[in-house]
This record gives structure tokens, sequence and C-alpha cells, in this order.
């Protein structure tokens, strides 16, 4: 067996928040000419550099992702169905749309992404997404808001399947999750600064247009362009190339990784390993996961203004009544991951999650008459997002830290997404116009969604920690996998799955 490029006296467990177990460690030597040694390098201040360029930057990316994809949610309220003349439910059909374009296009943004580089195409398809969403604004009739819906899916498809896939590239496994609960809890942001835009935007009425969304499309997806633009100079690339570390931190962290990820392999794309993800049956149930969890996010996220301004509220007042759950989504959003990473649970901590979600449902459900008793169905509203957000955000993380192979990695990530957003494609017909305010059928299949997850998350649970078990018969496990020239990826029975 081939020895790792270069073994740290260094703890297993990451060693930045929430747990650091070592602060200092030596650096390591390089056999290139470029690398110098400069003295001990500190782990923990170099993961926390790490988290200052990378965390912020896709972060706003995904805050902008999230808003331009619900603000049509507080357009909504603004008076969007009415001046495009939509009856029925052509307005579910347009969100529907969404979703449509995201799922066919998941997977072929994440091999493009392999095949270029994070700093040219995350910022080429925030630039898109930001022109389609401007669109929005100008659209006049029905056809055309279809076709803006469609295309805002395409293009935003491969922002965060191809940021989870960033971060296997930068930190060990055991980081990640922790890392993309952050980024996810940008999502939570969105919905509070969606919140608050509208209601400000919303006084632009009689400006141009006698009805203010117009105004909420433009201005939030000029926003997106400029930031889109900027962010060609302040996106890095990986740890071989980026700017901002020094050849020793370079040498460091490309040895770190080593230690327990693929990250360092210089594998070219092929075909075959695409094949090896469309074929594990484990990436199919990470996709399950998140397809029980996305028709409960996404309902919540489109529909959340229209569910309050249906208890009774105006339009100004229900926009601004989104901005507290989504503010306690945040909240326990990162409350769980700290807990997670610092527990080493996954599936435990998801279906914790995903029961609190449903007690909201069961508060939504079981209030008869929300119009006489607004305060019980939004005290509900809370319970439902401080569940959803942080069992969403830990099941993105499944692909991330238990599947091995950088390309069978980058389509699992994708695939996850894809299958998930089917389950928003369904929840986009389910909150018809005649339903309020109690939305019976759209509470109801949130909820049995949400119990569905527990069974996925329990199956997982059970399968992941059987396999490891089979394995522990077979061989030890092998943590310094970055020079083996052996390694089989996740189907090594010297690797083992985090549950």
């Amino acid at each position: 067996m081939a020895e790792p490029l270069a073994k740290q006296p260094q703890a297993q467990e990451p060693s930045s928040f929430p747990e650091d177990k070592k602060d200092t460690v030596p650096s390591t030597s390089s056999d290139t000419d470029d690398v110098e040694t400069s003295g001990p390098i500190n782990e923990k201040a170099l993961l926390r550099k790490i988290d200052w360029h990378l965390l912020p930057a896709v972060g706003i990316l995904y805050l902008l992702s999230f808003l331009d994809r619900s603000n049509v949610g507080n357009a909504r309220v603004e008076g969007l169905a009415d001046d495009l003349g939509m009856t029925g439910n052509q307005y579910l059909t347009g969100l529907t749309l969404y979703f449509v374009g995201y799922v066919i296009f998941e997977v072929p943004c994440n091999i493009i992404l392999k095949r270029t580089t994070p700093r040219f195409w995350l910022p080429t398809l925030t630039i898109l997404w930001g022109i389609v969403a401007t669109l929005m604004g100008v659209v006049h009739n029905l056809a055309g808001f279809f076709a803006a819906r469609f295309f805002l899916g395409v293009t935003e498809s491969g922002l965060f399947p191809g940021v989870v896939y960033y971060f296997s590239m930068w930190y060990k496994r055991r980081e990640r999750q922790y890392r993309i609960s952050l980024f996810f809890g940008a999502a939570a942001l969105a919905g509070s600064f969606g919140g608050i835009l509208a209601f400000g935007i919303g006084h632009m009425k009689g400006i141009v247009w006698e009805n203010g969304w117009h105004w909420i499309f433009i201005l939030e997806g000029l926003a997106t362009i400029v930031v889109a633009v900027a962010a060609y100079f302040f996106i890095h690339n990986y740890p071989s190339t980026a700017s901002f570390i020094t050849p020793s931190e370079r040498t460091f962290i490309l040895s770190r990784l080593s230690s327990d990820s693929d990250a360092t392999h210089n594998e070219p794309f092929t075909w075959a390993n695409v094949r090896l993800a469309l074929l594990d049956p484990k990436c199919w149930l990470y996709g399950l996961s998140f397809h029980t969890m996305s028709l409960p996010l996404y309902t919540f996220s489109l529909f959340l203004p229209t569910i309050i301004k249906d208890l009774g509220y105006t339009a100004a007042i229900a926009q601004l009544l989104t901005i507290p759950p989504y503010a306690f989504a945040f909240i326990t959003t990162l409350t769980i991951a700290v807990y997670s990473e610092r527990l080493h649970k996954r599936a435990l901590f998801i279906i914790a999650s995903a029961s609190f979600a449903i007690i909201g449902y069961i508060i939504l459900l079981s209030n008869t008459d929300p119009k006489a008793k607004p305060g019980i169905s939004y005290l509900g509203t809370f319970f439902a997002a401080g569940g959803i957000y942080p069992a969403t955000a830990l099941a993105l993380s499944w692909p991330a830290i238990n599947v091995s192979g950088q390309t069978k990695r980058a389509v699992a990530n994708a695939m996850q997404i894809s299958i998930g957003n089917c389950g928003a494609v369904l929840g986009t017909q389910l909150y018809r116009a005649n339903d309020g305010p109690r939305y019976i059928v759209g509470h109801s299949f949130a909820l049995g969604y949400l119990a569905g997850n527990i069974a996925v998350s329990s199956l997982l649970y059970y399968i992941l920690s059987k396999e490891n078990k089979r394995r522990d018969g077979i061989t030890p496990e092998i943590q310094e996998i970055g020079d083996l020239t052996d390694w089989k990826g996740d189907e090594d029975p010297r690797w083992r799955f985090q549950y």
C-alpha cells in the first residue's frame, strides 16, 4: 500500500468550530520547488481563513438564488396573478415549470463544473439567472411568465450541487456537513430578506406600473447581476491554484485532505464514473432523503406569504410577518448543525428536526378557523420552518460526506437535487387558490412527506451502519487515502460511511 503524500500528527476530527482538537500542526515539506516551509501552521486559523474566503462568497450567491426563485410568492401578494390574468391554478403551473427546468439540467451543470472551474461556472450561472429574474419583471402575459420560470430553473440548477462538490475539494469529510448547513442557512436568510424587500418595494406601486410586483423582480434581479460580475473576482478555484493561501498552506491543505478524502486525486472525467453513481442504490436513497424534504421546503417558502395573508392580514403586514419564522429557521439550522457535527450524528438529527416540523403542520391542520385564531396558525409556521430547514441542510450533506470518487460525488450531488426537486414539482400543485385559509391538502402532503423523511433517514441509518459493520469484519478502516493508487472509491471495503 502506498504511503500518503504527507503524514501529519493532527487529530482526525475537524479542528474548526464546532470542535477543535489541535490548534497547531507542523507544516509539511513538498517535493516541488515553489513550496517553502515556513514554520508551524495553525490549523484552526487556516480553516477560519478558508471559511472566510469561501463561505461568504458562495453564501451570497445562494441567498440571491433562493431569493430570486421564491420572491414570486411575495410578487403574488402584490398583484402578480391578477395583472397577468391568471385563472384557476395557472400560477401553480408557473411554479412547477421552474422545477422542471431545474431537474432536467442539474446533472449536466455539475458535469460542466467538473470540466471547467468554479470561478468561471458559478458566476456565469449567476449572471444568467439574474438576467432571467430581471426579465420576469417585464412579462405582461401568462406565456412570458411560464417561459421565465422555466429558464430560471434551468439557470439556477447548477449552483447548489456545484457548491456542495466544491466544498468536498476543500474540506475533510467531517468538516463538510457543518459548512453545507451554514451555506444552506442562506436560504432562511433569503426568506427574511425577501419579506423585508417586498415590504419596501411594494410601496413602489404606481411607478411605471400600477402594482409593485414588477419592481420586486427587476430590482432583485439587477442586484444578482451586479454581484455575479463581482463574483468572477471573489470566487476561488481549488486549493491547488487558489491565490489567497501561501505555498506552505497549500501543501498542508492537500496533505490534510489526503487523510480522509480523495480531493487530492487527479481524477479525469469518465462516463464510467458517472455510471457508478447512477447504479449505486445509496445515491438514490440520498436523493429520496432530499425528495421527502423538498416538498415541505418549497411549499413553505413559495406559499408562506399567501398562507399568512389568508389569515386575514393585509399584503404589507403579511410580507413583514414572513420574517420571524425564517429568522427562527436560520437559528435552528445553525444550532442543529453545530450539535450534529459535535456528536457526529446525521440521521438522528434529521429525524428529530423532521419531527419538530411535523408538530407545526399538526398545529396548522388542527386550527379549524384560522381567520378567527390567526395566532395559532402563525405559531405553526415557526415549528414548520424551525424543523424543515435544519433537516434539509443535513439531508443535503449525505453525498458530500459519504460518496468517494470526484466524478461520482459530483453526479451523486446533482442526482440528489434532481430527485429531490421532483418533490417540489408535486408541491407546487398542492396549495390551490380555493383551498385557503386552511390548505388541508397542502399541509397534509407536507406532513406526510416529513413522515416519509423519517422513514428514509431511518433506512439509511440501518443500511450504512450495517455496511460499516460488514466492512469491519473484512479490513480495518483507512483514512489516509490521498496517495493510494489502488483506491476504488466508496466501494472500497476500507471506506466507512457516516450516519
